[in-house]
C-alpha cells in the first residue's frame, strides 16, 4: 500500500511552529472538507505507528512525541468505549497540548478527498492491538472504561 507517511521529528527551535490549529484545536488541511464534522482519537505513539500499518484507509493523522490523534467524524464516541488509554477530543480540541514538549503536526495526510479514518475500523484495531475486548455499551461493565 501507498501511504503518505512522514514519522514525527522534533522541530527546531529556531523553526516556525508546525502547529497547524489554534486554541488547541487540531485544524485540517485546506481542501479537505469535514461536511460530518470531527472529532479526534488520541493514542500512545506506539500504538499509533501499530495501528498505521494495519488499517487499509487512514485519514489525517497527527502526532506529537507522545500521542497520535486520528480524525474521525463527529460522535464517534457515541456508545462507543474507546479503551482507557486513548483521548477522545471532541471537535478535535486537544486538552493535554500544553504538556507535550512537541506540538501535533500532521503526519498522515490522505489521498482521497476525505479527512477520516473510519471510526470502527480504528476502534477495533486498537482494541486488537491493546489486547482489549470490544465492546459497544458504555454500560457493560466487563470491558474498558469509555476514554473522556
Amino acid at each position: 500500500m501507498d501511504r503518505q507517511f512522514v514519522a514525527p521529528e522534533a522541530p527546531s527551535l529556531n523553526a516556525p511552529n508546525r502547529w497547524r490549529g489554534h486554541s488547541g484545536r487540531l485544524r485540517l488541511p485546506d481542501g479537505l472538507p469535514a461536511r460530518l464534522g470531527y472529532d479526534a482519537v488520541g493514542m500512545p505513539a506506539d500504538i499509533g505507528r501499530r495501528v498505521m500499518k494495519c488499517l487499509p484507509r487512514i485519514g489525517c493523522v497527527f502526532a506529537d512525541d507522545q500521542r497520535w490523534w486520528w480524525i474521525v467524524p463527529s460522535g464517534s464516541h457515541i456508545d462507543v468505549a474507546w479503551p482507557s488509554f486513548t483521548s477522545y477530543a471532541v471537535g478535535a480540541h486537544t486538552t493535554d497540548l500544553s504538556a507535550c514538549s512537541r506540538l501535533p503536526r500532521l503526519v498522515h495526510h490522505p489521498q482521497d478527498d476525505s479527512p477520516y479514518t473510519p471510526p470502527i475500523p480504528l476502534y477495533f484495531m486498537t482494541c486488537h492491538i491493546a489486547g482489549i475486548r470490544p465492546h459497544w455499551s458504555p454500560e457493560d461493565a466487563t470491558g474498558p472504561s469509555q476514554a473522556v
